[in-house]
C-alpha cells in the first residue's frame, strides 16, 4: 500500500486529535460471544491492529489516538468479555487462543491482508503470540510496557497485595482462589475482592500514599472493575495459556518485519527485566527505554515515543523511536 505524505514534525509528539469512527462492527464468533470492532482513521491508510490489555479491559480511544488517522486505518478490537464485546465480563469459551483466532477472524472479515499489530501490557503478549501464530500476516510490531505472562511476572504484581480472604499471594492457590472470588455470588464478597485489587493496582501506577486515599470506584466505574477483573483472574489463573511453549519461546517464530520494544526502567506493574529478555530474543528490534514512563501509556514521554515511531514508520517503512524521553538502542 502507498505510503501517504509525512505528517509535519512535531516536538514533542503528542496524541492526534479524536474523530468520529469510520465503523463499528459487532461480530459474532464461535463460543457464544459478540466482538465489538473499532475502525478509526482513513478507509485507504495504513492497516493496523490494536491489542488492548488487562486482560479484560477493553479499547479507549487514546489506543488509537497514537495513530496519524490520515495515514492509518486503526482497528481496535475488544477482547472477548471485554468492553463492549458480549457478553461482557464472560470467560466461559474465553482463552488466549480463542483471541489468536478472533483476532484472525477480524483480519479476514475486514479483508485486510496484513497489518501492523500493535500492543500494550497484556496487549503486548496477544500480539507476540498472535504474531508466532501466524507470521506471515504481520506487516510491522511495535510492543508497548511488555507482559511476558511467566508466574514470576504475576507475583511480582501481587506482592504487598493484602486480600483479606485469600490467603498469601506467594501461596501457590492464591490465583485460583482470586478467580473464585471474582465469580462469587457473593456480590460484597466480589466488591471487596475488586476493590482491594484496584487499589493495589493503583498503588504500582503512581503514588502509594494517593492511592490509598483515593476515592473507591462505585456505580458503573466499580461494575466495570469488577467485569474486567473476573476476565483478568481467569487468565491469570490459567497462566494466561502461555507457558507451553512460554511467550519468549514462541519469539522464534516471529518474522523479520520491522518490530519496536518500548519499556519504562520505572515500570512497576511489568518489570523492566521483560524488556530486556524481549531484546535478547529478538535481536532484529528496535528498543527504547522510556524514561520516567512507568507503566502509564498516556505519560507524555511514552506518547512522545509512539507517535514519533508511528510516525516514522507511515513515512519511512522502518520505526525510529527518537523522541523526548527516550534512550533508543
Amino acid at each position: 500500500m502507498p505510503l501517504a505524505d509525512a505528517p509535519p514534525a512535531r516536538s514533542p509528539a503528542t496524541l492526534y486529535a479524536d474523530q468520529p469512527l469510520l465503523a463499528t462492527h459487532q461480530l459474532p464468533v464461535e463460543g457464544g460471544h459478540v466482538l465489538h470492532i473499532a475502525e478509526w482513521g482513513s478507509a485507504d491508510g495504513i492497516a493496523a491492529v490494536v491489542l488492548h490489555g488487562g486482560p479484560g479491559s477493553g479499547g479507549s480511544s487514546f489506543l488509537w489516538r497514537v495513530f496519524d488517522p490520515a495515514l492509518f486505518r486503526v482497528i481496535c478490537i475488544d477482547q472477548r468479555g471485554s468492553g463492549a464485546s458480549q457478553p461482557t465480563g464472560a470467560i466461559t469459551n474465553n482463552t488466549t487462543s480463542d483471541l489468536i483466532g478472533d483476532t484472525e477472524t477480524v483480519r479476514r472479515h475486514l479483508a485486510i491482508d496484513r497489518w501492523l499489530v500493535a500492543g500494550g501490557s497484556w496487549g503486548a503478549a496477544l500480539a507476540i503470540a498472535y504474531a508466532a501464530a501466524h507470521p506471515d500476516r504481520l506487516s510491522a510490531l511495535l510492543l508497548r510496557s511488555s507482559f511476558l505472562a511467566r508466574p514470576t511476572d504475576v507475583d511480582a504484581f501481587f506482592e504487598g497485595a493484602r486480600f483479606d480472604t485469600l490467603g498469601p499471594t506467594a501461596d501457590p492457590a492464591f490465583l485460583a482462589g482470586l478467580s473464585d472470588a471474582m465469580q462469587s455470588s457473593d456480590d460484597e464478597r466480589v466488591h471487596r475482592t475488586a476493590i482491594t485489587w484496584w487499589r493495589h493496582e493503583h498503588s504500582l501506577l503512581g503514588d502509594p500514599a494517593a492511592a490509598a486515599s483515593a476515592p473507591e470506584p462505585t456505580g458503573a466505574a466499580l461494575t466495570r472493575c469488577i467485569n474486567r477483573y473476573r476476565v483478568q483472574a481467569h487468565y491469570l489463573a490459567h497462566g494466561c495459556w502461555l507457558s507451553d511453549p512460554p511467550l519468549l519461546a514462541r519469539c522464534a517464530r516471529l518474522p523479520l518485519v520491522p518490530t519496536l520494544i518500548l519499556h519504562a526502567p520505572n515500570d512497576r506493574v511489568c518489570p523492566p527485566e521483560a524488556g530486556e529478555l524481549l531484546r535478547a530474543a529478538l535481536p532484529h528490534a528496535g528498543f527504547a527505554w522510556i524514561a520516567g514512563g512507568g507503566h502509564d501509556p498516556t505519560h507524555p514521554a511514552m506518547v512522545a515515543a509512539t507517535v514519533s515511531a508511528l510516525d516514522s514508520y507511515a513515512d519511512r517503512g522502518r520505526f525510529e523511536p527518537a523522541a523526548a524521553g527516550a534512550e533508543a538502542r
